[in-house]
């Protein structure tokens, strides 16, 4: 068996995590059991000793600090008043803009998905307010949905962003310029779903309701002035990354502060949330470094059956540009979306397909922002998709037809992949001014 040729090694541990993943057998356990195979068919080595010392290394990584922090700093916030606030605040500066009250879905899970990391609490956030105030206005059921589902896949994107450490710790870049590499897209992409709102509005004029009463200037600060710690903040974290002044394990626990603050402010921070958000933002840390340590084996393991490098041959050979390359990992991460969740994409594939991005002469935190995208539409692509499960779950439709109302914005993310494709320094601007070549 150690003469197995590299083909059919690849189909046999390729059958493994098929037959394992199909058994229901955790992700992270099937990735173990997956470099178990492959360590036991291509190498005498003690598999227990390179387990324990694989483990070991991707843990103890300092960046990982930050994960739990940003986890935890999501969970308290999740449980605090801003999601009411923020529609507050924001409804009185949306009201002349074709499609009013739905860019508050847009806006607002933008600045939550500033102090959160994670896709599904922003989504839910902002929904508890927003679908009974846009449904009690006679909003369009469908735009509300849909503009909800994809902007709530903001909270990937727009950092801190609990996939983007996970990519970081995988491909061993900086989780400080990929931070920095997703804020202008992140932008791009809230430019491009309140475009789709404005030009459905004026398509369909009948389906949006009259604007809200006129309100006087100083009452629209009246009703916005809660959103200014959240916003100081936002401001406070994205300053210390841009400018240096914290790391960003160092500005996580800064950011868990001032979510503690403002929830204390809020009149939140109550003993039960408050142990509820530390359980909460545990077991969610405990799953995934659970994945990161079976795919941390994996790696090591696949890096003795030399799989990686013969891609990474192969891919020179075909001399394929970086675009077609691209391409095909779109096509594939789109097929992947519609069957695991993100965070298992990145771990799953990091192994195979990083050897393939850098032979192409790829940017690794460019590639981080690229997959991160596909990584949120994901999270509205049947039939694993979370976000649509978090909609079904607070609009009461089915998940058809929430999936059909987020269609739309699964093409404009697709659109955004296409622009950071051809103009990759929308990405690359933010990490090379803060650190110059």
């Amino acid at each position: 068996m150690a003469n197995l040729g590299m083909i059919q090694l690849s189909f046999v541990l390729l059958g493994v995590m098929i037959l394992l993943l199909g058994s229901g057998v955790w992700i992270a356990v099937s990735l173990g059991l997956v470099g178990f195979v492959a360590m036991a068919l291509t190498t005498s080595l003690p598999l227990g000793a390179v387990l324990a010392t694989t483990t070991w290394s991707a843990s103890s990584s300092w960046t990982l600090a930050a994960l739990p922090l940003f986890i935890w700093m999501g969970e308290i916030l999740f449980r605090t008043k801003l999601s009411e606030e923020m529609f507050r605040g924001l409804s009185p500066w949306v009201q002349w803009l074709p499609g009013r009250l739905t860019h508050v879905n847009v806006i607002g899970c933008g600045i939550f998905a500033a102090v959160s990391g994670s896709s599904a609490a922003t989504c839910a956030t902002i929904g508890k307010i927003a679908l009974p105030e846009l449904d009690k206005r006679g909003y369009d059921k469908s735009l509300s949905l849909g503009s909800l589902a994809g902007a709530g896949t903001l909270g990937l994107l727009i950092p801190p962003s609990i996939p983007m450490v996970v990519y970081a710790v995988t491909a061993n870049v900086s989780v400080l310029q990929v931070f920095l590499g997703g804020f202008l897209p992140g932008v791009l992409v809230m430019v491009l779903y309140s475009g789709y709102i404005i030009i459905w509005s004026l398509l369909n004029p009948k389906k949006v309701p009259p604007r809200d009463p006129p309100m006087p200037f100083r009452q629209k600060l009246r009703e916005s002035a809660k959103l200014a710690p959240c916003l100081l903040l936002i401001l406070a974290v994205f300053l210390s990354l841009v400018l240096g002044f914290a790391t960003a394990t160092e500005c996580a626990a800064w950011g868990v502060t001032g979510a503690l603050l403002l929830a204390w402010w809020s009149g939140t921070l109550t003993r039960k949330n408050f142990l509820e958000s530390i359980m909460s933002a545990t077991r969610l840390t405990c799953m995934i470094m659970l994945i990161l340590a079976g795919a941390a084996y994996t790696t090591a393991a696949m890096a003795y059956t030399g799989i990686p490098a013969a891609l990474a041959t192969w891919v020179q050979g075909q001399e394929l540009t970086p675009g077609m390359l691209a391409l095909y990992l779109s096509i594939m991460y789109i097929i992947l979306g519609c069957l695991i969740d993100g965070i298992s994409m990145i771990v799953l594939t990091a192994v195979i397909v990083l050897p393939m991005v850098r032979q192409a002469g790829l940017d690794l935190v460019w590639f981080g922002v690229y997959l991160i995208i596909h990584v949120e539409m994901a999270q509205i692509t049947p039939p694993v998709g979370f976000n649509l499960f978090v909609l079904q779950n607070m609009s009461g439709r089915d998940t058809f037809t929430v999936a059909r109302a987020a269609f739309p914005f699964f093409v404009l993310l697709l659109a955004a992949v296409f622009i950071i494709t051809e103009y990759p320094q929308i990405v690359m601007f933010l990490p090379k001014l803060a650190f110059p070549d």
